[in-house]
């Protein structure tokens, strides 16, 4: 579990390319399944080994985005997509209201109650954590190259996203974006969810996968590199006082 007294808890929403057999891979072939449309590449390792360094709670999902999208509000158009980054999902193209609600209790909930459970476990010790949420994106989307390393978002509060950003940007090889290409909201996603009604810091973080995390070893020392940037943020006592934020804005950029 970690120790809940470091007041971390890191979240891995597309850790997993996982699809159960009953699915048949959506009717994809195999290797759209180790494509970033099915999970984001890296970010699994890059969470372990800074849960790992740090001694923090993670958690994972254990199910590909294909399936079900939890960094996604119930009632966002792309939570089961048909179509992701030009590719057709078949398996999703045909989707209906009970096959939505179906995912959602197998696959949405329980990760959804992990993070709350967490959280309320936090509470319970008389803790207030802050949250880190780590993605990978693409070298390009939709034939935009992205020229950042790393990318921080977040929305309102920016008491996690500050300090992550410049320490970050002390680093002198990497190109760092401040809610690149993303816009400035998360609404409806997975902090959104969770740590804004509660109060809670939290922020994205977004590494790129060609540069970074790309291969698993690669990406293990960078998770452990990103907790010895990390643990001196955690010692902000601002950190554990829950605060409230307004949304800068209404609606979320989709994601990737």
């Amino acid at each position: 579990m970690g120790d809940l007294g470091r007041g971390l808890l890191l979240l891995c929403d597309h850790a997993s390319n996982a699809i159960p057999p009953e699915y048949g891979n959506l009717g994809l072939p195999s290797k759209h399944l180790e494509q970033h449309i099915a999970y984001d590449i890296g970010a699994a390792a890059v969470t372990r080994a800074c849960a790992s360094s740090l001694g923090v709670p993670a958690l994972l999902t254990t199910f590909s985005r294909l399936l079900i999208d939890p960094n996604r509000g119930l009632d966002d158009p792309t939570l089961i997509v048909t179509v992701s980054d030009g590719t057709l999902v078949p398996g999703n193209a045909h989707v209906n209201a009970s096959e939505i609600e179906r995912r959602v209790r197998r696959f949405y909930e329980p990760y959804n109650a992990a993070i709350a459970a967490t959280l309320d476990g936090f509470a319970g010790a008389g803790v207030v954590p802050a949250i880190l949420s780590i993605h990978s994106m693409t070298p390009a989307m939709q034939g935009v190259i992205r020229p950042w390393h790393a990318s921080v978002l977040w929305d309102a509060d920016p008491r996690l996203a500050m300090p992550l950003l410049a320490a970050l940007r002390s680093e002198p090889d990497l190109i760092v974006g401040d809610n690149e290409d993303y816009g400035d909201a998360l609404r409806g996603d997975t902090l959104d969810r969770h740590a804004a009604p509660r109060g809670l810091a939290a922020a994205v973080l977004e590494l790129r996968q060609d540069d970074l995390v790309g291969r698993e070893i690669k990406a293990a020392a960078w998770g452990r590199h990103l907790a010895s940037l990390v643990a001196p943020i955690l010692e902000d006592p601002g950190l554990r006082i829950p605060q409230r934020y307004r949304s800068r804005a209404g609606v979320a950029a989709s994601k990737r």
